[in-house]
């Protein structure tokens, strides 16, 4: 296991010692003063650079770092405080995700964790509530830490399994003529089997009922290198669509193999940890036309990436081994995920001061974390992402997302914003939640301040 740490400085002053002699003489020499220490606000990183996720692990914390870097070379750190972070190397499993959590938990300044696991942030839940400190689990996670009056240090950023499932579903019908045109329709569901790919299984039961479309749900074994049964049984069910679960390399082998048993690729939608330029380009050309869904855009075009690419490559401060994969799916993930933390941070510092904060502080300016489309513009974002806006009893937002289809050498976005139904999912969020809260003894909150 290897650990890298970044940016850790002291401060040593010499001391100057007076003799016996000098402290009798009339004229006594000064001590300089000590050099104040620079505040830093730390995040312990539950990386993956090596095994078979390792795509993932390295775009998404290396867009992460890249954009705190990026603050504290262009902007000299978070109101004066300097953003530190040091890594330990998971290989997405879930012991050392543990591991690395009880090595790293005693770290002053602890500002938020980012496991990019279901399975490790699943076995963290308890943890950070007894020590309260903010999980975040961007795009991911338990569907009911949606409702932070009962996880109040949990928060599934910009998208959860629901509301990403609804998200599908209501675009499907787009392709059908309205989603009461998916009557009669068959969809399979192909998914990763793991706790992250079983979690929407009841979900679109439900949404198969409610909208009268049949849905057959296909697992697939970690990691998911050989899917020639699966697809086979695919062919035989003739589906009109497929949803592609996958992570990792399922998703290249799914395309691969679905166009080896003749199911067109621009009839399977991926899901968000399906959407990836290295989900695409090792599956060649079975993967033109192939749709998946998105909350945050690729590409270099945005300022902040314009940003990152002078300031933070420029310097030598690059987290990317690859310069090329700047501004891809995950690298701009993982710069958002910055985004949102770091503005979390200066809402927080406008509340308790520009200073080192508590986790429980960080977790109020999370809760109380807004992005606008205007503020998105001024961070120099504008388009990579819509908006967010959190609030104490939801810790996701709006869960507004939008579909790109792969053109054989980009991702194009091919649909507006689209919500999902959360007249349907909130009251199953909650019940979840309460459900949980009765569980583990939990007193549910009723305000912010709970």
């Amino acid at each position: 296991m290897s650990f890298v740490r970044h940016l850790k400085t002291a401060a040593l002053a010499s001391a100057i010692a007076l003799t016996g002699l000098q402290a009798a003489q009339a004229q006594t020499a000064a001590a300089p003063a000590k050099p104040a220490q620079q505040q830093e606000q730390f995040f312990p990183l539950q990386s993956y650079r090596v095994g078979p996720y390792a795509a993932g692990g390295t775009g998404f914390f290396g867009g992460f770092i890249d954009y705190l870097n990026l603050i504290n070379t262009r902007d000299g750190g978070v109101g004066g405080v300097k953003l530190t972070w040091e890594e330990g190397e998971t290989q997405y499993e879930v012991e050392r995700g543990v591991e690395v959590y009880e090595r790293l938990k005693t770290r002053p300044g602890i500002a938020a964790w980012n496991p990019m696991s279901v399975g490790i942030a699943y076995a963290l839940i308890d943890r950070v509530t007894a020590d309260k400190v903010p999980l975040i689990t961007i795009n991911h996670g338990r569907t009911d830490t949606t409702d932070g009056a009962v996880f109040k240090y949990i928060f599934p950023l910009l998208v959860n399994p629901y509301s990403e499932t609804s998200g599908i579903v209501n675009y499907l019908g787009t392709k059908v003529g309205g989603i009461d045109q998916l009557k009669g329709k068959k969809i399979v569901v192909l998914y990763h089997g793991s706790p992250y790919g079983k979690e929407t299984i009841p979900i679109y039961e439900l949404l198969a009922k409610k909208y009268g479309f049949t849905v057959q749900q296909i697992e697939v074994p970690h990691p998911g290198n050989e899917q020639q049964s699966q697809w086979l049984a695919i062919r035989r069910a003739k589906p009109d669509f497929v949803v592609l679960r996958g992570w990792g390399v399922m998703n290249p082998v799914a395309l691969k193999t679905a166009q080896k048993t003749g199911f067109p690729a621009d009839r399977i939608v991926g899901n968000i940890w399906s959407n990836s330029e290295e989900d695409v380009i090792p599956a060649g050309d079975a993967a033109k036309g192939y749709v998946a869904i998105t909350s945050v855009a690729p590409g270099t075009q945005y300022p902040v990436l314009q940003d990152i690419i002078k300031t933070v490559y420029g310097g030598g401060l690059g987290n990317l081994q690859d310069k090329k994969r700047i501004g891809t799916v995950y690298h701009n993930l993982g710069v958002v995920n910055g985004i949102l933390s770091v503005e979390a941070l200066r809402i927080a510092q406008a509340k308790f001061g520009k200073r080192t904060l508590t986790g429980d502080e960080v977790r109020w300016g999370l809760e109380n974390l807004k992005i606008d489309q205007a503020r998105a513009a001024a961070l120099g974002a504008k388009g990579l992402f819509h908006s967010i806006n959190v609030t104490w009893d939801n810790h996701e937002g709006d869960g507004l997302v939008a579909f790109q289809q792969w053109d054989g050498t980009q991702w194009k976005v091919v649909s507006d914003w689209i919500a999902p139904d959360w007249k349907l999912l909130r009251p199953i969020i909650e019940k979840s939640a309460l459900a949980y809260a009765k569980e583990k003894n939990i007193k549910v909150r009723k305000s912010i301040d709970d």
